[in-house]
């Protein structure tokens, strides 16, 4: 992928104009703590189903074959997740409604979303379960690239660093508090569920009621055309370089957190050697150590990467902190292992979400002809989802292969950090 400029000319290429809806003046409080809400409940959500909930609720129904179930159940849904999140960006962008363009798509995504995780307990095998959750997952990840592009919507560039921090300490502080969540609930599946899917129902409807889309007067959208629609989704990395190193980088680097994220509940009973009872609840204490380090991580990176206008030194500075975080479990095999790594990946790991949003804010390619912010937003969050479906799959490839060798996991995982963190060194746009 080369990281030359557009035709030679010395100039990098377009990116997107000025939003029309952008706030200026004095902060949107509301707007801001209301996003970090509905961020917050989920990663929260995210958190305490993929990381506690469903692997117990799998081992329950398959402990013999929990570890290739949890990565095929994840691989199926990620699938349709990686799809719904640009299509859905990109038909927010030609939506045209009396509530505005996003506003139909987070209701809705929230209501069967949240209704999906509220029945995922009641399946009775691996087929129901999946299925379930399938809906849920499309149906979220339908509704996440029309909040994100808010942040992109309705604040200046200056501001994003802030409100980039903001939102990624709510959705850092999410995971740990949906991880302890998961890990206090787990004996209680039809609870665990009930609360987090009542809870983003309630936060997203809360939030398009005390944020109405403000009223714009947009063109019509353009004649759909699928084959034109389809194509649109192609993003030239000759043209659009900075583009395509940001979305590289994103999804290297979650290709190495997401393998260790996926299997951490496994990782505690069958490398460090607790019992399923006892992993559950060093899950929870290990989060709630994370915790603090998210928060603080996450609030700095924002407000300096505004200060000083860079993003680029933070998101590699967090990279290589969650690769030290990775390998922490392997110098140290146990429960002191594993507070280091609980420690060091809430530094990294907070300090890349508050500072990545902006970033990635900042590399969209020019619309011709229309506001495509939605759909480049949505491309980029599968640079999130793809990791889902290849991280746990091959994960789960590897540790069966090699008789649940988590050492060789750890170094593996370690080095995709590490590469990611280097990948966002050449976009050359963004400080």
């Amino acid at each position: 992928m080369p990281a030359t400029d557009c035709g030679g000319s010395g100039m990098t290429a377009p990116f997107a104009p000025p939003p029309r809806t952008m706030a200026t003046g004095r902060r949107d409080w509301r707007l801001i703590v209301s996003l970090g809400v509905v961020f917050f409940v989920l990663l929260t959500l995210y958190a305490a189903v993929l990381g506690v909930l469903l692997p117990n609720q799998i081992q329950d129904i398959s402990p013999a074959t929990k570890t290739k179930t949890l990565g095929v159940v994840f691989a199926i849904t990620s699938v349709f997740s990686t799809l719904a999140t640009p299509m859905a960006g990109a038909f927010s962008d030609r939506t045209r409604s009396r509530f505005g363009r996003r506003t139909p798509w987070i209701v809705i995504g929230a209501l069967i979303g949240g209704g999906a995780i509220i029945m995922v307990p009641y399946g009775s095998g691996i087929v129901a379960v999946t299925a379930l959750w399938v809906v849920a997952a499309i149906s979220l990840n339908s509704m996440q690239p029309a909040i994100t592009t808010i942040v992109a919507d309705r604040f200046a560039v200056e501001e994003r660093g802030f409100v980039s921090g903001v939102v990624g300490a709510a959705m850092t502080a999410g995971i740990s508090a949906g991880t302890i969540y998961g890990g206090l609930l787990a004996h209680d599946l039809r609870l665990a569920y009930g609360l987090l899917g009542g809870a983003i129902i309630l936060a997203c409807l809360s939030f398009v009621a005390l944020n109405p889309e403000p009223r714009e007067t947009l063109p019509p959208a353009s004649p759909f055309r699928l084959g034109a629609f389809l194509r649109s989704f192609w993003i030239d990395p000759r043209e659009h370089p900075d583009f395509a190193w940001a979305f590289l980088g994103r999804f290297t680097i979650y290709m190495g957190y997401q393998a260790i994220v996926t299997y951490l509940l496994y990782i505690l009973q069958d490398h460090i050697g607790l019992s399923q009872s006892d992993a559950n609840t060093t899950i929870a204490r290990l989060s709630s150590v994370t915790f603090v380090a998210l928060v603080i991580s996450g609030l700095a990176s924002g407000w300096l990467s505004d200060r000083w206008q860079r993003r680029k030194p933070l998101v590699f500075a967090a990279g290589i902190i969650m690769a030290l975080a990775v390998v922490a479990p392997l110098v140290q095999p146990n429960a002191a292992g594993m507070f280091a790594y609980a420690v060091l990946i809430g530094l990294g790991y907070g300090a890349f979400m508050s500072v990545d949003l902006a970033l990635m804010t900042q590399v969209l390619p020019a619309s011709e002809g229309g506001d495509d912010t939605g759909k480049d937003l949505g491309i980029l969050t599968t640079a999130v989802n793809v990791p889902q479906i290849l991280s746990p799959v091959l994960a789960a490839t590897l540790l069966s292969a090699t008789g649940n060798d988590y050492p060789l996991l750890f170094v593996v995982a370690g080095a995709f950090v590490l590469a990611g963190a280097c990948l966002v060194l050449p976009i050359r746009s963004v400080r």
